[in-house]
């Protein structure tokens, strides 16, 4: 059996760059307008203050990027009618709101925060069974116009195939005309996290591709970074050492070692296993033992293992953040 690799060195590695939580779980405890089907999109269409708050919440934690809240600004969430009226305003006004929430900071020494333009999985969370290219494209293509005028980078996130993700990086390179950096981010199956663990299980996408040649497909893109996002977080320790070995596998073959990145979900254990289950289709229990400190462990592993970008996703709040930011404000 293959030796893992070795943890990436500490003594000389930089702070990773500090990512904000899940939007659509701050707006709930805010007391935002939140329900389903529309969930974070709500509060974007009835409340945009509030929507406001929760980034300058995020960025008062300490988070260096924000990510526009228009991951639910989709058919799948509101609608194909309002998104046909109303998808390119939303996702315009959320990148709006994201500026608005970094000139309000008071950076005190800190370098401006960055944008990121979030594009979603546009045919359902956790769902490849449900992606085309025709209908991604359709969906995407709004939302990169509406973005464009704010975002600072663009992350395809909660990608669960090979193919959402090429889909989303071809349209960017077809509608934009810029240089802006390009991040990708996989969700990963985590039906089983023993088995990753403990009997060095192969890491695979929700479509069950396996992750190794995700990562040979984002060399070939040229990605800026990689990212794992939207899963449990014991298992993106094998995530990143799969990736690692990958790319040092193919160093020098396609383009130069890309950023690797965690931002893991705060989700109760097994909480999708029902067939055909998809993220956000109902107000998912939360993990209530994934405290701060405990998910802030998680993290310094991650490092250790090479991330060099660490945020929290759906269930990961400004406390969560806070406690990264502190951590690693005090190292090296």
């Amino acid at each position: 059996m293959t030796s893992s690799p070795a943890p990436a060195p500490t003594t000389m590695r930089r702070r990773p760059l500090i990512l904000d939580g899940g939007m659509g779980r701050e707006l709930h405890r805010m007391g935002a307008p939140f329900r389903q089907p529309e969930w974070s999109a709500l509060s974007l269409m009835e409340r945009p203050d509030l929507v406001q708050q929760a980034h300058e919440n995020f960025l008062g934690a300490g988070a260096q990027v924000i990510t526009t809240n228009s991951y639910a600004v989709v058919p799948f969430h509101i609608g194909d009618d309002r998104f046909a009226e109303k998808g390119e305003g939303l996702a315009r006004l959320s990148g709006l709101l994201g500026r608005q929430a970094i000139a309000a900071q008071t950076l005190q020494g800190r370098d401006r925060p960055l944008l990121a333009g979030s594009l979603p999985p546009g045919c359902g969370s956790y769902r490849p069974d449900l992606f085309t290219p025709e209908k991604a494209e359709a969906i995407l293509t709004p939302l990169i116009r509406g973005l464009v005028p704010s975002a600072d980078l663009w992350l395809a996130e909660t990608q669960s195939s090979i193919a959402e993700l090429q889909t989303a990086h071809r349209l960017i390179r077809q509608n934009t005309d810029d240089a802006r950096p390009f991040w990708g981010s996989f969700t990963l199956d985590d039906g089983d996290p023993v088995a990753l663990v403990h009997q060095h299980a192969p890491v695979r996408l929700r479509s069950g591709e396996l992750l190794d040649d995700a990562v040979k497909i984002a060399l070939q893109l040229g990605l800026d970074a990689l990212l794992f996002n939207c899963s449990d977080p014991r298992i993106m320790v094998a995530a990143l050492r799969t990736a690692r070995r990958t790319m040092e596998a193919h160093a020098g073959e396609t383009a130069p070692a890309i950023q690797l990145g965690v931002y893991a979900n705060g989700f109760a254990h097994n909480h999708h296993d029902g067939e055909g289950d998809g993220a956000n289709e109902s107000i998912t229990p939360l993990d209530g033992t994934l405290t701060p400190d405990r998910y802030n462990d998680f993290a310094r592993h991650w490092h250790d293992e090479g991330a060099d970008i660490i945020g929290g996703c759906c269930g990961i709040g400004p406390e969560h953040i806070a406690a990264l930011a502190a951590h690693f404000s005090s190292r090296n």
